[in-house]
């Protein structure tokens, strides 16, 4: 579901939608943020789906994969995971593999976490999926594809054979390090079952600012970005009610967990401020001490 960052994709403004698929939301536990295994399982029994989605904008826990892989099986759905954020911290090892865990099918964004070419990838350990997702690219979809992207990429991933566990250890302490801070600040962090992430993003409750993309164009004056994105929590009219916070980049540029309750300030300041742009000269200045990319060959 959109509420706990479904892509909109998956929903009726995306391509499911103008395909004209049948688009069922999947039930959501009662801690607000995973899907409900037995009530997915009855509702699957129910509708008799051909394809069940996991995976979503915002990434706090991991998902239950291989319950779900067992619902599809009971039903003869295939089960697809949505790894467009998640793929860099998979590729490292700092969160379970789902076509491991059971996916048929795996998408996922050669950008973002990853840090490659602006892309994307369909992975599956099933050779007639495979044949029949070729198919469908060419000529269906495609008629070519861009070379030096794909150099591009094999340069990406020869980095993440060398350092790939590190910077995806390194993309979750951040992002539990600053989200712990941040709270510290006394800023709205949004927790599920009692945690802030488990993976390289995390949120805030993004009413007090106004709004998640009230709240991002705040702190792009301050020299920040972020994002608006949807939780399970009261509305906000006309806005979304979260802010995503990501740390691939930051990590890519030097940053380490004892970085964060210095930017955990300047953010809270920005957030609470009039004026969020008088903070500009002091991130800009302090962001010039982070001048090397680190996590390449």
């Amino acid at each position: 579901p959109a509420a706990i960052g479904g892509h909109v994709t998956h929903h009726g403004p995306g391509c499911a939608g103008l395909y004209g698929l049948r688009i069922i939301e999947a039930p959501v536990a009662t801690d607000g943020y995973t899907v409900d295994v037995d009530a997915l399982r009855a509702l699957a029994h129910e509708t008799r789906p051909r394809l069940i989605t996991l995976g979503a904008s915002l990434n706090l826990a991991e998902h239950p994969v291989a319950e779900v892989r067992g619902i599809a099986d009971d039903v003869g759905a295939h089960l697809l995971f949505d790894a467009a954020h998640q793929c860099g911290i998979i590729a490292g090892g700092a969160w379970k593999n789902p076509l491991a865990e059971g996916a048929h099918l795996m998408t996922m964004s050669t950008y973002k976490s990853l840090g490659g070419p602006a892309g994307g990838l369909i992975v599956t350990n099933d050779a007639g999926l495979a044949e029949r997702l070729d198919a469908i690219a060419f000529p269906g979809l495609t008629a070519n594809f861009d070379a030096a992207k794909s150099a591009a990429l094999a340069i990406t991933l020869c980095d993440w054979k060398t350092h790939g566990r590190a910077y995806a250890a390194q993309m979750v302490a951040v992002a539990q390090a600053l989200a712990d801070a941040m709270e510290a600040e006394g800023l709205p962090v949004f927790k599920t079952r009692g945690v802030a992430t488990r993976s390289h993003q995390f949120a805030l409750e993004a009413a007090a600012f106004g709004g998640g993309q009230a709240a991002a164009r705040h702190l792009r004056q301050a020299g920040f970005l972020a994002c608006g994105i949807g939780l399970p929590v009261a509305p906000v009219s006309g806005d979304m009610n979260g802010l995503r916070i990501g740390t691939p980049e930051l990590v890519r540029r030097g940053v380490t967990p004892d970085h964060a309750p210095l930017m955990a300030r300047l953010i809270a300041r920005a957030l609470r401020s009039p004026e969020p742009s008088g903070s500009r000269a002091e991130t800009t200045g302090w962001r010039r001490e982070f001048d090397q990319v680190h996590y390449v060959t």
